[in-house]
Formats: structure tokens, C-alpha cells, sequence
């Protein structure tokens, strides 16, 4: 039997939750041609300024727009409470974690987690061992991937510790909801997230080198134009008023990182990096790389430059490694997790593969390291020849894949071609660590468009959806 599917706007007139009544009243005079016209106006905007993504691998053009959905999603304020201080609680968490175990290890000697867990990890940098790095932080800018499946159950499907994108997307969803409905927006309360990029600002500069002299220079390091978040670093800088740079724009000169200007060399103090750790230093990682700077890890050690994410912060991203987020929160913390983990089984267990492998029907298996959707069985929708695939990938390599039940994600209402109809969404809100700890009151809701799908992921038909935290009376 299928578990029931929570509607956050509500299944009927007489049950409209109270945060969506008067949204449900201007949809009801609303006539469906005109969010037919301010859906296609909305494209066109985001065709305008460029917003696209790139889809690797596939033919013709592989640049596109996310589809967006005009119907806001709507959190009440109690409801946002909770989830900020869960995203606080987790955040200060894993900057805990991240930075015992490139220090002491001491989660690693508690018996936590397994040595082997951390120190063949892919995603482990052993350079980092013994960096200090400002304030032991070590993911400044975290989006933690969540689901809600009740009135009050909201669970974490994954932490993006390393290089999160879509807050690009967030603000540019408000900018477009409050251009094309002005008169609906102005009938709630809604808390601003137009402050993010000062806020953001704000953080990079509270994590400077101690011997930075005067207001730090920041600067935004991206692989280049064709990179798929090309748009978010160029938009990301350009809000902030600082440069975007890339690799040739920089070089290193006696532990320290200068950017190539008109007027001459300049001292960079905090790189907020878009590039991946193998290809940040050819000195220190990839001697291929031509997107990074030669020298950097030897200036970051010196402690001249702050790399935003740090270095080695991927650990955290681990999906094997997520299963222990919830262990992580007593340990360092001696606090009970405010957001629940999805049930997670670790294949890399005999026992948990042979429980995995025996309802393969029942269960989404992914690959440790995965993202965007890919690596993926969702296997009450996958073929019997797919799971077969899938059970043989998980027998030669275990220890690559987790599996987690099929949550019934919750449905929010959503134009699309047929109407005004629920589709399931997610939502990545995004958290700033340095001096403090500020959180952005929404973040990116992703939905999934076709009926039935729980893939919210762009890169597989996803759509996002501005998202509405209601300031508290």
C-alpha cells in the first residue's frame, strides 16, 4: 500500500491549510490564460539575462533554462523556526566534524565512525591534516537538501558541503514572482532574501588571514563560461561587487595570492572557489589542471589566502558518511538531532547489501558519491532488468552505493500544462558560517513536473519554485 501523500496547500476547498487560503482565493479569480501569458513571460525574462544550465553529454544545445513554476510554495513562520535551528544545529555540527578529522580524530577513536570510512575516502584531502584554518570553519556556504512528508516531518536527504549552487536561482525567483504578481505578493508577509549576497559577502570577509591589512578582498575563482553554474558565479560576484576571476587572473609570489588588474597586481585575501579540489593547485593535485593556480595550497597553508568551501570539506558530502550526521550532533554538540536522517543502509555492510539486494523493489539505491540525479535506481519505478543491472553494480562494488526507503515527498500546487495540480518539490535552503551563522529564510524548492516523479533534479525535468517563509505576527 502506497503511504500517504501530505499536500503543504492542502487535498481539498474545505481542508486549504491556513498559510495557502488566500493563494488558493487568487488562483480561484486568477483565469488560467493569464498564468498561461505570465508563464511565458517569466521564460522569456530568464532567457533575457542568461539564466541557463549546462546538460553534459547529450546532443544538440546543451545549454537550457530550469523550467519555473509561478505558483510560490508557502512555509509559515513556527514551520521555518524549525527548520532554521535544525540546519544551525546540523551546519555546526559537520564544521565540527570536518575539522576533527583533519585535527585530532577524536569521533574516529570514540568508535563513531569506522577509520577506514574517513581515511579511504575519496573526498578525504590528507593535505588538510593539521591546517588551521579562521575560526575551524571549514563549509561556509552549506545547502542541505531536505524533504518534508508531514505537517511537522521534514527529513535530510543530503548535505552540500563543498560547492552548492541554485542560490542564483532563489533570488532571481523572487525578483520574477514579485515582477509578474505584485497584487498576490502584497497580500502576505514575506520575509526578503534579497540580503543574501550581503550576507554573504559579509561572511567571506569575517574568515580573512589574520594578517589581511584593511577590508579584505574578496574574489569569486570560476572554472570558466562553460561550466553548468557559469551563470550563479558571475551573478554570485557581480552582487557582491567583487571580481570574478579565473585561474590565469591569479598567481602566487611568496606564499601569497595576487590578481592580475589594470592597475597592477592586487593581494586576494579569500577566494570563494568554484573550481574542485583536484583541480584547485596543479602543484598540489592535477599537474594537468589549467583551471587552478600553481602555488595556492602552499599560500592557504601559510595562511595568507581562506579558501571558501576549504579544502577537504567534501567528506561531509559523503552520502555513506551522511548516514552518521545524526551520531555527529551528540558527539560534538551533546544535542538530540532536531531533523531526522532518512533510514539509510550502507552497502559496504554484508548485511545491509544482502537486506538492499533482497527489495531492490522497494528502495532508492545511489552511488555514494552521485549527484544531479545520476547513479541512481528508483526501484518501485525501475524494470526488472534494471534492478538486475543494478544488483550486479552493487555485488562488485558495495562499499560505492547507500539505499534509502521511497519517501512519499510532499506536493505543493504547480501550473502545468493541465492546470493547477500538486507535484512533489524538495527544497535547499542555504546556510552562511563564519563570525556567525545566518541562514536565508527559504531557499531553492525544486519540483518535480511530470506527475508521479519524485526526480526534483533539473538536470532530469525538474522544474524550482520561489519559495514564501511568512514572517511571524
Amino acid at each position: 500500500m502506497a503511504p500517504a501523500i501530505f499536500d503543504e496547500m492542502g487535498l481539498s476547498d474545505n481542508e486549504v491549510r491556513t498559510a495557502y487560503l488566500t493563494l488558493r482565493d487568487w488562483l480561484k479569480e486568477t483565469p488560467p490564460e493569464i498564468l498561461t501569458l505570465r508563464r511565458e513571460e517569466a521564460e522569456t525574462f530568464f532567457r533575457r539575462i542568461g539564466i541557463t544550465f549546462a546538460v553534459y553529454g547529450e546532443g544538440g544545445d546543451p545549454e537550457r533554462i530550469i523550467p519555473f513554476d509561478i505558483i510560490p510554495r508557502i512555509l509559515e513562520a513556527a514551520e521555518w523556526d524549525q527548520i532554521s535551528a535544525g540546519l544551525i544545529q546540523r551546519v555546526k555540527a559537520l564544521n565540527a566534524f570536518i575539522a576533527d578529522i583533519y585535527g585530532k580524530q577524536e569521533i574516529i577513536r570514540a568508535g563513531i565512525i569506522p577509520r577506514e570510512q574517513v581515511m579511504t575516502n575519496e573526498t578525504f584531502r590528507p593535505e588538510m591534516v593539521g591546517l588551521e584554518v579562521p575560526f575551524n570553519i571549514y563549509t561556509h556556504i552549506a545547502g542541505i537538501d531536505m524533504v518534508r512528508v508531514g505537517p511537522e516531518e521534514f527529513y535530510v536527504l543530503e548535505d552540500n558541503c563543498r560547492t552548492p549552487s541554485g542560490v542564483s536561482y532563489m533570488l532571481e525567483n523572487r525578483e520574477i514572482t514579485m515582477r509578474l504578481f505584485p497584487d498576490l505578493f502584497s497580500r502576505y508577509n514575506v520575509a526578503p532574501v534579497d540580503h543574501y549576497c550581503d550576507d554573504l559577502l559579509s561572511t567571506l570577509s569575517s574568515v580573512a588571514p589574520r594578517n589581511c591589512e584593511g577590508d579584505p578582498t574578496v574574489a569569486v575563482l570560476t572554472p570558466g563560461v562553460f561550466n553548468s553554474a557559469y551563470y550563479e558565479h558571475s551573478f554570485l560576484a557581480d552582487q557582491m561587487g567583487v571580481e570574478l576571476v579565473e585561474g590565469p587572473d591569479l598567481y602566487v609570489k611568496n606564499d601569497i595570492v595576487y590578481m592580475r588588474t589594470t592597475q597592477g597586481a592586487k593581494r586576494v585575501d579569500v577566494i570563494y572557489r568554484r573550481v574542485d579540489d583536484e583541480f584547485l593547485d596543479p602543484e598540489a593535485f592535477n599537474p594537468e589542471s589549467m583551471l587552478g593556480v600553481a602555488g595556492l595550497m602552499s599560500a592557504y597553508r601559510a595562511g595568507n589566502v581562506t579558501l571558501t568551501n576549504a579544502v577537504g570539506a567534501g567528506i561531509a558530502d559523503d552520502k555513506a558518511i551522511y548516514t552518521y550526521v545524526p551520531h555527529m550532533i551528540e558527539f560534538y554538540l551533546g544535542e538530540k538531532p532536531i531533523m531526522k536522517n532518512v533510514p539509510t543502509h550502507r552497502c559496504a555492510d554484508p548485511g545491509e547489501m544482502a537486506y538492499v539486494l533482497d527489495r531492490l523493489d522497494e528502495l532508492v539505491v545511489k552511488e555514494v558519491h552521485g549527484s544531479g540525479g545520476y547513479g541512481m535506481l528508483i526501484g518501485p519505478k525501475a524494470t526488472k532488468e534494471e534492478r538486475a543491472v543494478f544488483a550486479e553494480r552493487i555485488k562488485a562494488e558495495p562499499d560505492k552505493y547507500i539505499a534509502q526507503p521511497t519517501l512519499a515527498l510532499s506536493t505543493c500546487p504547480t501550473f502545468v500544462n493541465e492546470g493547477v495540480a500538486p507535484r512533489h518539490v524538495d527544497l535547499r535552503p542555504f546556510v552562511l558560517s563564519g563570525k556567525e551563522i545566518r541562514v536565508v529564510p527559504g531557499g531553492l524548492t525544486r519540483v518535480a513536473l511530470k506527475e508521479g516523479s519524485l526526480v526534483v533534479n533539473s538536470s532530469q525535468g525538474g522544474g524550482t519554485k520561489d519559495t514564501w517563509v511568512l514572517r511571524g505576527k
